[in-house]
């Protein structure tokens, strides 16, 4: 099936700009958008969270021990 949307500029804009950062269609990302109920919004949160994981990881910047155990820990009631 196709469709058509009247998307304003400033939304057409958004969607471009994640398919450009993620290498995929425009499409693929309203589709996402629509099945997945990620908002553009959500997408592009996403993205500076990868962005800033890839940058800590690229300085090593990993999680100690300890910080692992706290999380893995959180709700253990034992």
């Amino acid at each position: 099936m196709t469709m058509a949307l009247n998307l304003s500029e400033e939304t057409q804009g958004r969607v471009a700009a994640i398919a450009a950062r993620t290498n995929l269609t425009v499409e693929q990302i309203v589709v996402d958008a629509l099945e997945n109920g990620h908002s553009l919004e959500w997408q592009e949160r996403f993205l500076e969270k990868v962005a800033a994981g890839l940058a800590d990881a690229r300085e090593e910047r990993f999680a100690t021990d300890d910080e692992v155990d706290r999380v893995v820990n959180k709700y253990r009631t034992e």
